[in-house]
């Protein structure tokens, strides 16, 4: 029996698609002619949705911006998304691969859409460095155990 369960696990990609993008640039064309080296802020989140009982989908929303002196140089914000086909997982399992093998999976597209922006925007080009989606999600595990702790002890 427990043959038959693990041959119906299935954890596939259906589609990879950008979901939104948003390119700002306020302070050109004079940020050009300043010698500047901005100081970049870069943000990640995901958001998991349960479309029905096989499919869910990943958005994995990244912004970087870069300021010099106080002044925005670009605002990329890119919502890179993924829907995925997830059967014969536990509730905790699935939690775990949409945690970590899905961003893993996404991070490259989104990756890729924020270097072409910042490009596009006539700026140096700019690759975010890889990033350890198991180390996140297991903080975010650890944070939400101590949380329900410290709410049971009140």
């Amino acid at each position: 029996m427990s043959e038959e369960k693990q041959a119906q696990r299935q954890f596939m990609v259906q589609r990879i698609y950008t979901k939104d993008v948003s390119f700002e640039a306020p302070n050109t064309p004079k940020m050009f002619q300043e010698n500047w080296s901005p100081q970049i802020n870069v943000g990640l989140g995901t958001e998991v949705t349960r479309i029905d009982a096989e499919n869910i989908e990943l958005v994995l929303k990244v912004s970087v911006e870069a300021k010099h002196d106080e002044k925005t140089v670009f605002l990329v914000e890119v919502k890179q998304a993924a829907l995925f086909l997830v059967q014969g997982f536990g509730e905790e399992e699935t939690d775990a691969l949409m945690g970590v093998a899905a961003p893993n999976v996404v991070f490259p597209y989104a990756r890729e859409v924020v270097s072409d922006l910042v490009t596009r925007g006539s700026f140096p080009q700019f690759i975010l460095q890889p990033v350890n989606f198991e180390a996140i999600y297991t903080q975010q595990r650890q944070a939400k155990t101590a949380q329900a702790e410290s709410g049971a002890a009140h």
